[in-house]
């Protein structure tokens, strides 16, 4: 069992930077895929970034490339997501979840199998 916390969400201004936080219980984090996504008020939960065990792999929506980095510090059992250059349209809670140990990356929220509780995002313009 998997459980996340997630934290560093908050209120930025369009152009501003912000870095979230997601905590993992359990010994496994140090060998599962991880992801973050995001869901908007009245839209569906969609795919934002994920890296694998390793920090090897790393794969980031088109809307989010070079802006976005995920990272991961298996030491500390915590997985980031530095977003820059946040815009409006980035407004959403954020989720980080977990797929099971030894599995790849994945963009589909399907595929996963531990999420947090969110943390909101808001980006005034």
């Amino acid at each position: 069992q998997v459980q996340l916390v997630e934290s560093g969400g908050g209120l930025v201004q369009a152009g501003g930077s912000l870095k979230l936080s997601c905590a993992a219980s359990g010994r496994t984090f140090s060998t599962s895929a991880m992801g973050w996504f995001r869901q908007a008020p009245e839209k569906e939960r969609e795919f934002v970034a994920t890296i694998n065990w390793d920090a090897r792999s790393t794969y980031y929506a088109d809307s989010v490339k070079g802006r976005f980095t995920i990272s991961r510090d298996n030491a500390k059992n915590t997985l980031y997501l530095q977003m820059n250059s946040l815009q409006p349209e980035d407004t959403a809670v954020y989720y980080c979840a977990a797929r099971r140990r030894l599995l790849g990356t994945s963009s589909f929220a399907g595929e996963y199998d531990y999420w947090g509780q969110g943390t909101q995002v808001t980006v005034s313009s």
